[in-house]
């Protein structure tokens, strides 16, 4: 669990760096699996979610995303569906447990394009509560000029924003930012992370964070587990394009294979498809 100056932190800046989180071995491992995942190599013979650049199709200027990558990848798996994940997005948030949302695979190798500023509780309306809590972690060492992941302290606290009208690469990544700001009659104060490989930060569902364009020479790999509470369902209306298709006929509960329970505080938690 957390400490109480880690706890405050987050309450104060919506976000919590930890170093460390992912040792070094499996920081290789995983690097290892983003040729094979973008050329289309799905080690489980399931494609993910969704698949936002393929090789050979794509611009080589935009930055690589795979969503829910841990239903095609073992190792991908074992590290965004791990329990102690679980157990500090219920800490931070407050819930009883807490289960994988989503996944994100984000390669933005040199000269990549940006991921527009957002929160990603403006896309969550299709469960209920509509809280999100995340865990990005970066394969690389990080540098300011090599889109690392950019947060905007204290946004938590400002009023939910519709979605951003562009997400990958925008002409302006903080053109939506900048409204929500002047809305919340305060200027953005934005902190980019620059750390070591390894390093995890959790943020809350409503911080506005994002990526400029990667200015540098080096690549800026990074897996990101979104988590929801284990108590979340399926809006009665309200759908998502892709995620809405696990919702079984006459039922609004999230079905364990594709949402599977990190971490729950009676220790009830049904083993993932990494164990």
């Amino acid at each position: 669990m957390l400490s109480d100056s880690q706890i405050a932190q987050f309450e104060q800046d919506g976000f919590v760096v930890i170093e460390g989180f992912v040792d070094t071995g499996t920081v290789d491992a995983l690097r290892a699996r983003f040729e094979p995942l973008f050329g289309g190599e799905f080690e489980t013979g399931i494609q993910p979610d969704e698949w936002n650049w393929r090789s050979g199709r794509d611009s080589e200027e935009h930055t690589r995303q795979i969503c829910n990558a841990w239903k095609s990848d073992n190792t991908i798996a074992a590290t965004v569906l791990r329990e102690d994940i679980g157990r500090i997005c219920s800490q931070l948030r407050g819930w009883s447990g807490a289960r994988i949302n989503q996944d994100n695979v984000i390669w933005k190798p040199p000269g990549a394009k940006a991921l527009g500023f957002h929160q990603d509780e403006s896309y969550q309306s299709w469960i209920v509560p509509a809280e999100m809590m995340t865990c990005w972690m970066t394969l690389d060492d990080t540098l300011a000029q090599q889109g690392t992941i950019e947060y905007v302290r204290g946004s938590h606290l400002w009023a939910l924003s519709k979605p951003i009208s562009t997400f990958h690469a925008p002409d302006d990544p903080l053109a939506d930012l900048e409204q929500a700001a002047s809305a919340s009659g305060v200027k953005a104060d934005i902190v980019p992370i620059v750390a070591p490989a390894g390093t995890a930060v959790f943020h809350h569902g409503k911080t506005w964070h994002g990526s400029r364009a990667n200015s540098g020479s080096g690549m800026r790999r990074s897996v990101v587990a979104h988590c929801m509470s284990s108590a979340a369902v399926f809006h009665q209306s309200n759908t998502s394009p892709v995620y809405s298709r696990y919702k079984r006929i006459g039922s609004n509960e999230m079905d364990e294979s594709f949402f599977p329970v990190l971490w729950q505080c009676d220790d009830t938690r049904v083993n993932t498809p990494a164990e």
